[in-house]
């Protein structure tokens, strides 16, 4: 494929999302911001660096003001080496972000999840434990959304059969996300 026809791919793909699916999201997370909840982001390898990216545009990419107080709450549950590690070693890999939600979310939380493939064991597992415990969950898929799509309140899917594309086009809605709720929680601020 050169460069041509994979421009010709992204605009396809771009154009091909569900505008409302993204406007979802947004107010979404403006939902989050007003009602004070942390929002979580979970994802594998490249969607691992989407969710590290998300969360913090979320936390700091978002306000105007370095000392604005009112903020929006986000980290990356795929940031905390030590505990990711000593979980998979002792418990299973599948559990690394089901157990620090356990630690650290409560109910009317968001959980963001990004999976390719919408199938990743830990993330599902994260999810299904959200789901029950009154979190709000968020399904950021692509391919055909797999498992993830059908169990989350709230699904945002890149129709492509392609992981290095859709993880782009995963990043391309992120950011202007971001600066959207710019401009949404500027009259929001204290």
């Amino acid at each position: 494929m050169d460069f041509s026809s994979y421009k010709t791919l992204i605009n396809d793909t771009l154009n091909a999302l569900n505008v409302e699916e993204i406007n979802n999201f947004l107010e979404q997370l403006v939902l989050a911001y007003r009602n004070d909840k942390l929002v979580f982001v979970i994802g594998n390898g490249g969607s691992a660096a989407n969710a590290s990216h998300l969360a913090q545009d979320l936390a700091k990419g978002t306000r105007k003001d370095p000392n604005q107080r009112k903020r929006i709450k986000a980290l990356s549950l795929t940031d905390n080496t030590p505990f990711i590690t000593a979980q998979g070693n002792d418990e299973g890999y599948e559990s690394v972000f089901e157990q620090q939600l356990r630690t650290f979310a409560s109910p009317g939380d968001y959980l963001i999840a990004i999976s390719g493939s919408g199938n990743s064991p830990n993330i599902v597992r994260a999810v299904e434990w959200a789901n029950s415990n009154g979190l709000v969950t968020i399904g950021v898929t692509g391919y055909d959304g797999g498992k993830l799509r059908k169990m989350v309140r709230h699904s945002l899917h890149v129709p492509l059969n392609e992981m290095c594309t859709a993880e782009s086009i995963h990043s391309i809605v992120f950011h202007y996300v971001i600066l959207e709720l710019r401009e949404k929680l500027k009259g929001l601020a204290e």
